[in-house]
């Protein structure tokens, strides 16, 4: 099977693209992806058959409604996307429908469950199994087939995470990792070079060391999920350890090398190189205006500090401080919704266009996300992406969670940790014991709310 995207016969040239997205100059703030849990729904998954051709639809006029969260910079490349397929496509509509992502995902079972849901969606990676076990997303094992993809198409890491028992749920569109972000000014101005980051834990520590004697704390630690948690997940696989065992039904964030990762957070503050209290994007907006020197942020944080004007940054894959190469990271999967009465028709056309996006996804890439499809993402094109494919340099050590029902509602525990133990109103291993613990139970809880 050849792992080389077949392109439709009017590819999308990037003069068209760009001229599809109209004005992206300001406003380009992409927004951060979220992750939600849905309320279950009562349809019972069907799949689409494997026979027609994967790269045209020629059956009857369908209309395909998307739903998707793309709410910020995104979402007007995704917008010409589906605008230049339209385009191509005479007898498929497609149109979609945006809103926030926690809308979206609460609002997504109950439309699924009344038969006036969307036929494809986007979904987080860390969602897809809590809504196939409550048969809001119908498996796509016959879609990816039928459109001969498997795991050499796509980084190894994000394929497997989109299976839940035994079946495949999401093609998967891009990865979102999280990255290092530096700013160049205030590392020459404390006699660094800023075109040679610190990239181990004794450099990392000397620069935040030499910055401090600059007056300038370096790395300022966010005791919020954006982008704390992240960073404490990083740290976390970073020191050899894990969140969750492999099949997600023990917590092992209270373990040393989690204790060792939010020590290191918390030591940050108490040497002085971070601010005690950082409030939610404070650390982002600092990096922007010269007060620090290092953020460690998503991808999306790309075009943000694009439009600053006269800002000297970089980007480059995380620092290893623990000792082991990892990354935090999220994907946006394509999903198809279960239907009370399957269209053939329409299956057929969703099919087409989760294709011919996939295929076009090094125009999604310009958006601030890294290509899910090797082929993309290890393309001449998009290695001139030089942000993003400097990011995309992690993606095989990028880390997700196991594909365990309701996994999410853990992490509200896991983050209450972080926040605690960053503002130093509690120990990290003390803080990390008692969300393990409250986890614990959700775990145990959710075993028998989705057991069959």
């Amino acid at each position: 099977m050849s792992t080389t995207p077949r392109h439709s016969s009017t590819p999308l040239t990037r003069r068209r693209f760009l001229s599809a997205t109209g004005a992206l100059g300001a406003g380009t703030l992409l927004a951060a992806c979220g992750g939600g849990s849905a309320s279950p729904g009562s349809g019972s998954a069907s799949g689409p058959a494997a026979e027609p051709a994967a790269d045209t639809y020629d059956g009857p006029n369908v209309e395909l409604e998307f739903w998707n969260g793309f709410t910020g910079g995104d979402g007007p490349y995704m917008q010409a996307l589906v605008d230049a397929f339209n385009s191509e496509h005479e007898n498929v509509n497609v149109r979609m429908t945006v809103m926030e992502w926690a809308d979206y995902y609460s609002k997504l079972p109950a439309a699924v469950t009344s038969g006036r849901g969307p036929d494809v969606g986007i979904m987080h990676i860390d969602s897809l199994s809590t809504n196939a076990a409550r048969n809001v997303i119908m498996p796509l094992d016959d879609v990816a087939a039928a459109l001969d993809l498997n795991a050499s198409d796509f980084a190894e890491a994000v394929w497997n995470a989109g299976e839940y028992a035994g079946q495949r749920y999401g093609i998967p569109l891009d990865v979102h990792p999280l990255g290092y972000f530096y700013n160049k000014q205030v590392l020459a101005d404390a006699g660094l070079d800023p075109e040679d980051p610190p990239m181990d834990r004794d450099s990392y520590e000397a620069a935040l060391e030499a910055l401090k004697s600059a007056g300038v704390a370096g790395h300022w630690m966010s005791p919020h999920t954006f982008t704390g948690s992240m960073t404490l997940q990083s740290l976390i696989w970073q020191f050899g350890g894990s969140l969750f065992n492999d099949d997600g039904t023990e917590v092992t964030w209270d373990q040393d090398p989690a204790i060792e990762a939010l020590t290191w957070m918390v030591d940050a503050i108490n040497n002085d190189y971070s601010p005690s209290d950082v409030g939610q994007d404070a650390d982002a907006i600092a990096l922007q205006n010269g007060q620090t020197a290092f953020n460690w942020n998503g991808i999306w944080h790309i075009n943000t500090l694009k439009e600053v004007s006269g800002l000297e940054w970089g980007v480059a894959p995380l620092p290893n401080i623990g000792g082991t190469q990892a990354a935090w990271a999220g994907s946006h999967n394509f999903v198809m919704t279960s239907q009370r009465r399957p269209d053939e028709n329409k299956l057929d056309a969703a099919r087409v266009f989760i294709n011919w996006v996939s295929q076009q996804s090094l125009d999604w890439a310009e958006g601030g996300q890294v290509p899910a499809r090797s082929s993309v993402r290890e393309s001449a094109e998009f290695q001139e992406l030089t942000e993003q494919a400097a990011l995309a340099q992690q993606v095989d050590y990028l880390r997700f969670p196991p594909a365990v029902p309701g996994i999410g509602d853990a992490f509200a525990d896991f983050d209450q940790a972080l926040n605690e133990a960053v503002l130093l109103t509690k120990e990290p291993a003390k803080a990390l014991s008692d969300a393990a613990a409250r986890a614990t139970k959700k775990l145990e809880e959710n075993r028998d709310r989705y057991s069959e």
